[in-house]
């Protein structure tokens, strides 16, 4: 069984300071695509994660994870995490949000749904990709496996 330390760490360190990059940038594309450009929940969401994740990708394959393995694999497990943690994090925060929250505005509930979803997101999001999609040829500088 792995421990905190092995879970945290340094890679944990440098996923906080690419999530900050990513955060700043997705977060920005779904409030404004949701409360300037009108776009549903659902769609300004998503235009969050799937802008924010190419970036993510790339940024987290080399700079966090530091994957020396194939694009191809990495890049399929990496969609696929982004997918699953994105429909469990905004499926689950829109009607627990929705339920706490039920007499206050669709506005104010999806914009503290969209919140919450961000942070589930960032929890499932960081395990998934350091025990599944990053896993194995990681490289620190030293050249040995982290």
């Amino acid at each position: 069984m792995r421990s905190i330390k092995d879970l945290l760490g340094l890679t944990f360190s440098r996923f906080v300071i690419v999530g900050i990059i990513n955060t700043i940038v997705g977060t920005t594309i779904m409030f404004v695509c949701y409360n300037a450009i009108g776009l549903s929940y659902w769609i300004s969401s998503a235009l969050n994660y799937i802008l924010a994740s190419i970036l993510s990708y790339f940024l987290n394959r080399k700079f966090t994870f530091r994957y020396k393995g194939s694009y191809r694999k990495s890049a399929v497990k990496f969609t696929i995490n982004i997918i699953a943690c994105y429909l469990v994090a905004y499926g689950l925060a829109k009607p627990l949000i929705g339920a706490l929250l039920d007499s206050y505005s669709t506005t104010l509930k999806d914009n503290i749904a969209m919140a919450v979803g961000a942070v589930l997101f960032v929890i499932l999001n960081y395990f998934g990709q350091k025990l599944w999609a990053f896993k194995g040829d990681n490289i620190n500088n030293n050249g040995k496996e982290q």
